[in-house]
């Protein structure tokens, strides 16, 4: 089964390796589906959507081989099957596996065809599904597009459908308007603050007003000259997205990211500007998480491929790491990462010299060192006040009133 053949009413041509900028169009153009008709019963909602799950799950269980001690269609049982797949780590396992094998991404790869049929789907807890796996594959996607030997990497037309399905779904919801972001302007008087010297008064509509993302263009084909914006867009949903994302999505995320720094970004010996980042502390997490492959502090080899980090892809991936780090419901592990991740994106780009990268960089890693500071000066008062409270206290000695006659 290949892609130009799976909807006959596409092109039969296969797309080039994503590593040229040809611009074949692809032949899978990403759409969707949507709910016709008024009003439903909201039972029969839920036993379509229900369904609707089983239905893809048992799918999925006849391409990815199930182990002795986990069964995939085992989910497919739950009142919640979407969701059981969504949190289920076992099933993360297997499908992770299945992503990262040498032939998988390619236009006959049965998983991506899973995967990119999954998300046309109009359920949202089956759309999750998909967008969980998005740091996973765009990682074995790029990993795979600038690696130094292009001659033994198989079409990745499989992995190039399912970026461009959740980008079209990004780009119809927006209805071609870009995304803006309205900035506080400290110089005029606010229900918070009052300005020390008086300025004249601005046009409200038109001041303080920012791009945060540009109106996003139709792609039928994922270009080498347009695909940083396209997996940015595609990091922009899963951001909107991302409490719903499970932590094995966000730890690989992290991990990602930090290995797109590369190793010859690691500035070892300029990383503690004012003392920011512990350079120690920072080797020692990047070999406990396996970023790193460490024979002392001067001999490490940074585990992955070094990529292009261009604006647009940056931004939304430091936002994505910016909730992991500071999102009061993600698990220590989820913003240990994070953490790393940060430190190497900011030694990247204080050595590519970014200035909008290195103040986001910098803030990040400001706010985290003042909420590990937080964290331990709470736990240090909770352990004293236990303390205190299991020390017995010395008896007093009855009080004696003298009363004058």
């Amino acid at each position: 089964m290949d892609f130009s053949t799976h909807h006959h009413h596409h092109s039969t041509n296969s797309p080039s390796s994503s590593s040229t900028s040809s611009s074949t169009p692809h032949p899978m153009t990403a759409g969707t589906t949507t709910n016709s008709g008024g009003d439903q019963d909201p039972m029969q909602s839920w036993w379509e959507s229900v369904s609707k799950a089983r239905s893809r799950i048992l799918s999925l269980s006849s391409i990815v081989s199930s182990t002795s001690s986990f069964c995939l269609s085992s989910l497919a049982d739950s009142d919640r099957p979407a969701l059981s797949l969504l949190s289920s780590p076992e099933a993360y396992s297997l499908l992770s596996t299945s992503l990262s094998s040498p032939s998988s991404g390619s236009g006959s790869d049965p998983l991506c065809h899973w995967l990119y049929d999954t998300y046309l789907s109009s359920d949202s807890h089956l759309r999750l599904i998909v967008l969980s796996f998005l740091p996973l594959v765009s990682s074995i996607y790029l990993s795979r597009v600038h690696s130094n030997d292009t001659s033994s990497i198989p079409s990745l037309a499989g992995f190039e459908a399912v970026i461009l399905a959740i980008y079209t779904a990004e780009a119809k919801s927006r209805a071609g308007k870009a995304l803006l972001v309205h900035i506080p302007d400290l110089s005029q008087p606010s229900l918070y603050h009052v300005p020390r010297d008086k300025a004249p008064i601005r046009d409200s509509k038109s001041a303080g007003i920012g791009v945060l993302s540009p109106p996003l263009e139709p792609q039928i084909a994922v270009k080498s000259t347009k695909r940083a914006s396209i997996l940015g867009t595609a990091f922009e949903c899963y951001y909107k997205h991302i409490s719903h994302m499970p932590t094995w999505s966000k730890l690989e995320f992290c991990k990602s990211t930090a290995v797109w720094a590369g190793q010859d970004c690691y500035c070892q010996s300029k990383l503690d500007f004012d003392g920011i980042v512990d350079i120690d502390d920072f080797v020692d997490k990047m070999g406990n998480l396996g970023i790193i492959e460490q024979n002392g502090k001067t001999d490490m080899e940074v585990k992955g491929v070094r990529i292009p980090l261009p604006w647009e892809l940056l931004q939304p991936a430091l936002r994505i790491l910016g909730h992991c780090l500071l999102g009061p419901l993600n698990s220590q592990d989820v913003k240990d990462m994070a953490s790393v991740a940060v430190k190497c994106l900011y030694a990247r780009a204080s050595h590519d010299l970014i200035p909008q990268a290195i103040i986001g960089t910098r803030s990040l890693i400001q706010l985290d060192k003042r909420e590990r500071a937080a964290a331990k000066a709470t736990a240090a008062a909770t352990a004293n006040s236990s303390s205190n409270a299991n020390t017995p206290s010395k008896a007093k000695k009855p009080e004696i009133l003298l009363v004058s006659k």
